[in-house]
């Protein structure tokens, strides 16, 4: 088969066996293009400059002394760890290795001892994600928290003061995410002290312990009390803001679906997703999560070959009259904060979508 060649199902099989041939026949074409081929220089190069960079901030705190420059290294921290936890989603995935021992070694590595955070939470929550993307009761993501991110469950009781907040959830989303970073700590580390499903346990704890007690213990000794505490809110702060700013284009403002759908695996994965344009600067800022819906349908694929993917599975889409979904980065963030207020005033009812509609009436 020629590259980049697509081949289509026939059209007599039945609609659930056809998206599941369809499924088949862009996985043959994206296998022949040879976009599935592990890319081990591009990661190990990857990981050597970032642990270059982590050493050169940590050398730099202390070397720079009593300075309030020290938070452009807590900003420039906030960014590499950003990109830290790109490295180590795309391990999770077995984009890095094929063996799966490889890959939690890999992953336990990165999460745990660069970046601080539990891998055995982080997994757990994101498989179930990828498993049902934006499908209440099953995706851990739009779970209700401090945001509402869908009304199924109904009206929800709260004070005079909460509801004006609720109402404006849209606008206080992104600064909210200031306090992302944060969270994602303690969520962690409240799964390994508890009886949430963590492997290795033990390991976890341990390494976990040595990333976050020698960074603040290097912290602390290098700087003032009060400059050590805003050196850690401003990393703290956006690093949580960088993540939500590139987690939160892929799915949210995307169709909820309702706790009872059921959907094929490859129009769950298209119709719930949603692509970020740009160029080249905005795949490494978003760690090539700006190609989700390439990424949702070939979780293994690296990386560097996500946007060659991207017209592939655009044009196949197309063919088989699946909405395909992109926008830019602002576009996308105007999206957000548009549909979380409309959540918040219970505008509308966010299942009267057509993708709703159809599967209600087919039940």
């Amino acid at each position: 088969m020629a590259q980049g060649t697509l081949t289509h199902p026939a059209p007599s099989e039945r609609p659930r066996d056809r998206q599941v041939s369809a499924y088949a026949a862009l996985s043959r074409t994206v296998q022949d293009a040879g976009l599935l081929r592990r890319r081990r220089g591009y990661y190990w190069t990857q990981f050597a400059v970032l642990t270059v960079l982590l050493a050169g901030i940590g050398a730099g705190v202390v070397l720079l002394g009593h300075t309030w420059w020290q938070l452009a290294l807590a900003a420039l921290l906030a960014l590499v760890l950003g990109q830290v936890m790109f490295l180590g989603h795309d391990t999770a995935h077995r984009q890095v290795f094929a063996s799966g021992r490889w890959s939690d070694w890999g992953s336990l590595v990165i999460a745990n001892l660069y970046a601080g955070m539990s891998y055995g939470w982080w997994q757990h929550k994101h498989s179930r994600h990828h498993a049902k993307p934006n499908q209440v009761g099953a995706d851990p993501d739009i779970e209700t928290d401090v945001v509402v991110f869908h009304n199924e469950d109904g009206p929800r009781r709260t004070t005079r003061v909460g509801g004006w907040l609720r109402a404006r959830q849209g606008w206080l989303f992104f600064p909210l995410l200031l306090l992302e970073g944060l969270n994602l700590h303690l969520s962690g580390v409240r799964t390994l002290l508890g009886r949430g499903p963590v492997r290795r346990r033990p390991l976890e704890i341990a390494l976990v312990s040595l990333r976050l007690g020698g960074y603040l213990a290097l912290v602390f000794w290098a700087l003032p009390v009060g400059m050590a505490f805003a050196f850690l809110g401003v990393q703290l702060g956006l690093f949580g803001l960088y993540m939500g700013a590139v987690f939160a284009p892929n799915h949210k403002g995307m169709p909820i679906l309702p706790r009872d759908a059921r959907l094929d695996f490859l129009s769950r994965q298209v119709l719930m997703s949603r692509n970020v344009t740009g160029s080249r600067f905005v795949d490494w800022f978003m760690g090539g999560l700006n190609h989700q819906v390439e990424h949702h349908l070939f979780p293994s694929m690296p990386r560097p070959h996500l946007r060659r993917a991207r017209p592939i599975v655009r044009e196949f889409c197309a063919a088989q009259g699946i909405t395909y979904t992109e926008t830019t980065v602002f576009g996308s963030w105007r999206r957000i904060v548009r549909y979380l207020n409309e959540v918040g005033l219970r505008a509308r009812d966010p299942f009267q979508c057509p993708l709703t509609a159809e599967l209600r009436s087919a039940r």
